[in-house]
């Protein structure tokens, strides 16, 4: 078995608890819909980074709220390039998986399809 990162992106409407949870929640679904065989037992972590301006809350709590209580999740800022993406916020889940890379579906949505337009969906 092979650790395999499913990468992904959104942007919060506005730097507000509610915003960034809603964001971060609507992200962390669309990756288990795109990728049904993901279990919160198969994670071994995951890291969001959020843009400087998001700092009203931690998107951690949106996937704790999904049900993800026992996985190791952890919460830091994206370096601040200039002209880059704003409110951003990304996710990499390291999975515990026997699918190849090329199996995983990586979800970048919204305004953050910028970031990958190779992998971006709805």
């Amino acid at each position: 078995m092979a650790i395999r990162g499913i990468r992904g992106a959104t942007v919060a409407t506005e730097n507000t608890r509610e915003a960034i949870l809603t964001a971060a929640g609507q992200l962390a679904s669309a990756i288990i819909a795109a990728n049904p065989q993901l279990k919160p037992e198969d994670i071994a972590s995951v890291l969001f980074t959020v843009t400087p301006d998001l700092n009203a809350a931690f998107p951690a709590f949106a996937v704790r709220q999904l049900g993800w209580a026992e996985t190791p999740i952890l919460c830091a800022q994206e370096i601040p390039v200039p002209g880059s993406l704003e409110r951003c916020i990304r996710i990499l889940i390291h999975w515990n998986t026997d699918l190849a890379q090329d199996q995983i579906t990586h979800v970048y949505s919204g305004e953050a399809r910028v970031l990958r337009p190779d992998l971006a969906s709805g």
